[in-house]
Parts: C-alpha cells; structure tokens; sequence
C-alpha cells in the first residue's frame, strides 16, 4: 500500500472534506457547537454556556478549539466538525507510529488503514462531541507513557506524557488523568517490572499538567463557588457509581458496539486469521500485552460502571486495529483459502452483511416516503434515491469476491482493493443517511421556514422539545416548554425574569398564548401537535414535514 494514500489522501477525504455533507444532529453535535458559538459571541471563555445558562458538565478544551474554527471558517457544519476530523486523522497517524514502532512501517500502514475503514471511528470522528477529540490525547498519552517507561531518553517523552494527559482532562475530566496511569501501571505489574513504575512519576511533568489545567480549574472556581463540588464529585464520582443519569445498561451493552464498529472489514478478519501462524502475525509478547492491557481496562471499566454511553469506549478501537493489522498483513503477503467451518463461517458473514446492507439501503427510501408526506426538496432528492446508494451497494458486494479474484490474479492486493471498497462503501454510506436522517434529527430542515414565518423579534417557543440547532442555524434565542433536561442546574442560577421568559411550565405557556394576540412555536410528534389542539381553536400550521411543526396560536381559547 502506499504510504501518502493510507496516510494523508484518503484520511483527508474521509475526515475532513465530507464533514459538511450532513447537517449537525440533535441533541449532541449542536450543544458544543452552541456553547462555542457562545464564547465568540460574549467573549467569555472560561464559563461554557448554552442559551445562556451555565454548563459546566464538562471541560472546555474542544469548545475553545471550536470557536477558533468558527471564527476562521464560518459558523458552519463543517467548521464545527473540524477538531473531531482532525483527531481522528490523529489517531491514524498515531496507529501508524506505533505499528512503526513495534514492528515496521508496512504494519504500521496496514494498522492506519484497517483503523480508517472501520465503521465506529469513522462515525465518531465525523461528529462535534467530545470523545474523538478525548481519544486521540488519552492514546497519545497512552503511548508516550508507555516509551517514557521503556526508552533510555525518557525525560522528553515524559514531558509529552503529562502534556497528553493535560489535555485529556481539559477535553472530558480526570479519566484523561486515571486511565493512562492505570493502563501503563497494570502491565508493568503483568509484565513484573516493578522497577519502572517510579519512570511514570515526573515531577516536572505534573508542573507542566498542573500548568495546563489549574488556570481554568481556578477561574472556573472563581466564577462559580459550587464547581468544584459539581465538576470532581457529581459529574465524576458519582456519574460512574450511581445510577444518577438513567437506567443501568446490561453488561453486555458495549459488546454489539465493538462488533458493529469493526465492520466493515472484520468480516474479512476472519478470512484472513491463520490459527497456525498467530505468533508470527502478531508482535512480541510484552507488546501484546500492552495492547492488551490498554484494550481490556476501558472496556472492562466501562462495562462495570454505571454509566454507559456508545461513545465512551472509542479508545479501544486504536489497539483493535494494531492486532487488526498485523493479522491483515501476514494474509496479504501469503494469501490462502479458508477451509472447513471458518470458510463457511466467513463466507455466511459476508454475504449477511451484504444482504443486510442491501436491504437497509432499499428499505430506507419506502420507511421515509412513509413518515415524511410533504414534497419538498428533501423528496425530490430521495426520488433519486438509487443514485447514491449504488456505489454502496456495489462496493458492498465486490467486497466479497473482488480482492479474492485480484489476488489470484496478480498474487497481491488483496487487502488494497478490500480497503478501497471500504473507503468508497464507508464514504458513500453518508450521502442515503444524510437523506434519512436530515428531515427527523436535525434543526436545520427547519431553518428556512422559520426565517421565512416568524417575523423578527418575534420569540418561537419551543413546546415540549429542546432543539439546540434552531438556536444555533437561525442564530435566535427560543424560550423552551417544559423540557429543560440538562439545563435544569443551570436555570436555577439565572435571574427569576430570565427564568420566567425563557424557561416555562407547560401552564405558563398557555396563559401567555391567551394574553398575546400571536405566538410562534415549534414542536415534534403528532402527540405533542394533540396537546395544543385540545388547548386552541385558532392554530394556524405555517410549515410541517411530518416530524417538525411550525404553529402560530392566536388567541382563540377553545370553548
């Protein structure tokens, strides 16, 4: 394989120039981009804010690095993604260096390539959340504790160690700081080198951790008395103990999340292991365990607490793809049939997820003529709707014969052509999503409608829903109906004026309705739209597509 490809060309279409092809979803995406958006506009940076109340759940490292893109690129879906891009471009580079590192480039190259086709990072890295972002510096860090412990000249790599860590902790808190400690203290212990674990104490290294993060820590503290309660105890502590945010998931919850995010290619994985050559596929013994260690700990750590998210276990995919590429690269340069159960194994796995895809595709445009009645733009798109998803199901299906026929025909290329079907099936994938989601999950389908129905300085309310988009595309501030989630602990410290206006009870907004001659609001869900026809006789619906309703409620109290 070519290194500029797997490295730079590909990585750069794939994670960066079609991060604007969909619109931001709701809720997650459009909250940091709010929060930075915010910062420019107020210039207060130390404080994160959404609609103007305080949010201190997390860090505000990726909203700085946002808002900076916002202001050289525009407040826009790709400026907003940019940071998430480029830090899983990041973690390919850092899957090269130590495929590099313990064996040679070529398994480096295999390892960058099998972590850019895979279907989680892929996803994660195309999305303004936090976990991307926290991956790349909890895996840098990672890695330089590990050669800061195992290198001669350590004194620099322990630098970078905490520096890592630093800003592990200023994207998503102190697991930036436990895990990697944790990691690389567990494997010298598996490995029974006692004697380094002193390596891993640096005290310049802490005054350069304490360096980055105290600043923030101390003005944060400064502008908020109770932050430090709320930051270290409730949303660390207790976050991961209890079950404060929800239900408990089952134990098993992250298992279907590593398995859907390894395909498309770990299917093909299965092909290509050799259960008689294991050792000579993967590395030394020390290195596999370390990457075990890595491996195992998040994802046993996730899975033990309370707290369970799809997203919180992204680091674990870096070393999936070392293993990944080693097993890759020892079939690619001896390429051999599969015989007895695994080939009928594989050969079942890869023509499921042929058939799966292909129905997916197919049913996706009669499931969304179904829920979506209008005929706007976003139908006239779907009518062509076999345009785009041909390429997915075309490189779906060669996937499964296509590298076996260029491998008997030339004696190489194997995993190549498999990567590049990946590429175009993985890239190709967005455009049908896009047309999918676009209409249901994101406030910009809205956005025209209600620059175009709702007259300036007038307030859309927002009944029963919390869109951050719509603050965000149309550049207003919406009062919200009763569906104040997240923004609860921060309501309460706003002005009781502050509070009446913006944040109201479901009672509040019908008595405003009977005491203004007009209010604009926008809603979700046919049961939702119910509740304010029982409650209205002179509505008036300006704009709908099935799944968002743009109303006017004049005052006519229903008899």
């Amino acid at each position: 394989m070519k290194k500029k490809a797997v490295l730079w060309i590909v990585p750069f279409l794939l994670y960066v120039a079609l991060l604007g092809v969909m619109p931001q979803m709701e809720p997650d995406e459009v909250r940091y981009s709010l929060i930075a958006s915010a910062m420019n506009e107020t210039g207060s940076y130390v404080t994160p804010k959404i609609k103007n109340t305080v949010y201190l759940e997390k860090p505000p490292l990726v909203s700085w690095v946002t808002a900076a893109a916002f202001k050289i690129f525009g407040e826009n879906d790709f400026s907003a993604r940019l940071f998430s891009g480029l830090c899983a471009w990041g973690c390919i580079l850092l899957v090269f260096w130590i495929g590099r590192r313990f064996r040679d480039e070529k398994t480096g190259l295999y390892a960058a390539a099998v972590l850019t086709i895979s279907a989680f990072p892929f996803a994660l890295g195309r999305i303004n959340i936090l976990d991307m972002p926290l991956t790349l510096f909890l895996c840098l860090a990672i890695w330089l504790g590990y050669l800061s412990v195992t290198e001669e000249k350590k004194r620099l790599l322990s630098y970078g160690f905490y520096f890592a860590c630093a800003l592990a902790f200023l994207t998503k808190g102190m697991i930036g700081v436990v895990f990697p400690f944790a990691v690389l203290g567990i494997w010298l212990v598996w490995e029974r080198r006692w004697r380094l674990l002193p390596r891993l104490i640096s005290p310049a290294g802490i005054i350069i951790f304490l360096a980055v993060v105290c600043p923030w820590l101390y003005l944060a503290q400064k502008e908020n008395p109770d932050f430090l309660w709320f930051f270290f105890v409730r949303e660390h502590f207790l976050r991961f103990t209890t079950q404060m945010h929800g239900k408990t998931e089952p134990f098993y919850y992250f298992l279907p999340v590593l398995i859907g995010g390894t395909l498309p290619w770990s299917i093909f994985l299965i092909r290509a292991w050799q259960p008689g050559k294991w050792k000579e596929q993967l590395f030394r013994k020390e290195e596999n365990r370390f990457l075990a260690v890595w491996f195992l700990f998040i994802f046993l750590f996730y899975t033990v607490s309370s707290s369970k998210l799809v997203t919180y276990i992204a680091p674990v995919f870096l070393p999936a793809a070392l293993f990944a590429g080693c097993i890759f690269r020892g079939y690619d340069e001896a390429p051999a049939q599969p015989t007895g159960r695994r080939k009928i194994l594989y050969s079942l796995l890869a023509w499921g997820q042929f058939l799966i895809v292909g129905a997916a595709l197919l049913l996706s445009p009669i499931v969304k003529s179904h829920h979506d009645p209008s005929r706007g733009l976003v139908i006239m798109i779907s009518d062509l709707w076999w345009i785009y998803l041909l390429p997915v199901f075309l490189a779906a299906g060669l996937m499964i014969f296509l590298p076996d026929w260029i491998a008997r025909r030339k004696g190489a290329g194997w995993f190549p052509s498999l990567y590049l079907l990946c590429c175009i099936f993985l890239a190709g994938f967005l455009f049908p999503l896009n047309d999918f989601l676009y209409p249901y999950r994101s406030a910009l389908v809205a956005k025209e409608a209600i620059a175009r129905y709702v007259p300036q300085g007038k307030l859309l309310y927002q009944y029963r829903v919390n869109f951050y988009g719509i603050d965000f595309y149309n550049k207003i501030r919406t009062p919200i109906v009763e569906d104040f989630g997240e923004l609860s602990e921060g309501i309460a410290k706003l002005p009781e004026a502050e509070r009446k206006k913006y944040f109201l009870s479901r009672q509040d907004f019908f008595a405003k309705c009977r005491q203004e001659k007009e209010v604009y609001c926008i809603t979700q869900h046919e049961k939702r739209l119910k509740d304010l026809r029982e409650q209205f006789a002179g509505m008036d619906m300006l704009w709908e597509n099935g799944a968002f309703y743009l109303l006017r409620i004049r005052n006519q109290p229903k008899d």
